[in-house]
């Protein structure tokens, strides 16, 4: 399709859908998002793809800071938030914590306060402990807000959840619209089979916000999703309750197995990957809480131990066999534990891995325009009347 005419395709898209509730709002966890706002960012998102594509420039802000706070090791997400945040004209600046007053003991409040006198968006990455990363971004604009509110601030800075321990929408959001695009539309995903299983991995701790991201996203759609792990790998409880509540609406449905062979059994979409127990991870959180540092050797310990009874979890060239047609589409969050490259004996055999290399690494090409698009929305009152301004101005991104 020509840039003018699914620019014009999107546009549209947009005005038919109601979502203004996202403006100056924040962004924490999918199914917090109706529908229609769900389905504005991924019209923003592929609307900003289309005008850079065609070398049109789509900054919309002469100046700015995109603030990022990283708590966990990042590469895709952390190049991802910088890139979406240079698409728009914002400049990043990351908050080391080791190199800032948080050392010392400054508080939520005062830091998230310091950090935004000129900031338009702060992106969290908090994943690492049970209860601990969703309730602090929820901090932070608490404290930004009343910032805003008592004159401080010249405006309240937008969050976007860059993983917490709940979700990680940005990614799941990111691995939707590369399905939506492979299969040329949400509307023939429909009856379509996701198998969400768990892989083996010779690491411990992963976090739980990837299988919980896409069983709390992907069962919005009408779509068949599959629940795959060894007993004792249980996610949290009440994004289960969510995933079949979802399910349920979409006319589509939720089941869970201890088998992966069930679950990649005729799949269409495959997402095998490794996460830590809930129940261990919130002993983890507790042992850290209580400084107990041979606790929490004697727990990896433990997990690394309990993993390996399981190495026979993983996506190999037989398994993909057994799904539609023997040509599931495979998808990871990366980076995947390949067997024979990585590790000894990982989540996916190489040869699989290798085969799906090119949309797999499309698949990781979505999250800066969805990420640019939470923050586009929470940012402009008429989101379709700026893209249009955009494309008139037509300011060229590259001079050719």
């Amino acid at each position: 399709m020509e840039t003018k005419q699914a620019l014009k395709t999107y546009i549209e898209q947009l005005r038919g859908l109601h979502f203004g509730d996202m403006y100056e709002g924040d962004f924490f966890l999918t199914w917090e998002k109706t529908d229609e706002e769900l389905a504005a960012v991924f019209a923003v998102a592929d609307a900003l793809r289309s005008l850079r594509e065609a070398n049109i420039s789509t900054k919309v802000f002469d100046s700015g800071l995109g603030v990022s706070l990283f708590r966990d090791n990042s590469t895709r997400t952390r190049f991802s938030f910088a890139s979406a945040c240079n698409m728009l004209g914002l400049e990043v600046q990351d908050l080391d914590e080791g190199k800032s007053q948080i050392a010392h003991g400054e508080t939520v409040r005062e830091t998230a306060n310091m950090i935004s006198f000129m900031a338009d968006v702060i992106g969290i990455r908090d994943d690492m402990y049970i209860g601990k990363g969703n309730t602090y971004m929820h901090q932070v604009v608490d404290a930004v807000a009343q910032g805003h509110a008592d004159g401080i601030l010249e405006q309240k800075p937008t969050l976007v959840n860059l993983q917490c321990d709940i979700d990680h929408p940005t990614q799941c959001m990111a691995d939707m619209l590369h399905i939506i695009h492979t299969f040329g539309g949400v509307e023939n995903l429909k009856g379509k089979k996701l198998a969400m299983t768990w892989a083996y991995s010779p690491s411990y701790g992963k976090p739980l916000s990837v299988p919980q991201g896409v069983i709390g996203l992907m069962t919005r759609f009408g779509m068949d999703v599959v629940l795959a792990h060894p007993q004792g790998y249980e996610v949290m409880g009440d994004v289960e309750k969510v995933a079949g509540a979802n399910a349920a609406r979409s006319q589509g449905s939720f089941t869970k197995t201890y088998s992966m062979a069930e679950a990649f059994r005729d799949a269409d979409i495959v997402y095998p990957k490794s996460w830590a127990p809930y129940a261990a991870m919130e002993k983890r959180t507790d042992l850290y809480g209580a400084g107990d540092g041979d606790g929490i050797k004697a727990l990896e310990k433990e997990l690394l131990a309990q993993n390996a009874q399981h190495k026979d979890w993983a996506c190999t060239e037989e398994l993909m066999k057994t799904t539609r047609g023997g040509k599931a589409l495979y998808l990871h969050c990366l980076p995947a534990d390949i067997t024979g490259v990585s590790c000894e004996a990982g989540e996916v055999d190489a040869s699989v891995f290798d085969r799906y290399r090119t949309p797999l690494y499309k698949q990781a090409s979505f999250k800066p325009y969805i990420i640019a698009a939470m923050i586009f929305l929470a940012k402009f009152r008429d989101p379709a009347v700026t893209l249009e301004a955009l494309e008139k101005r037509g300011k060229v991104r590259k001079v050719q």
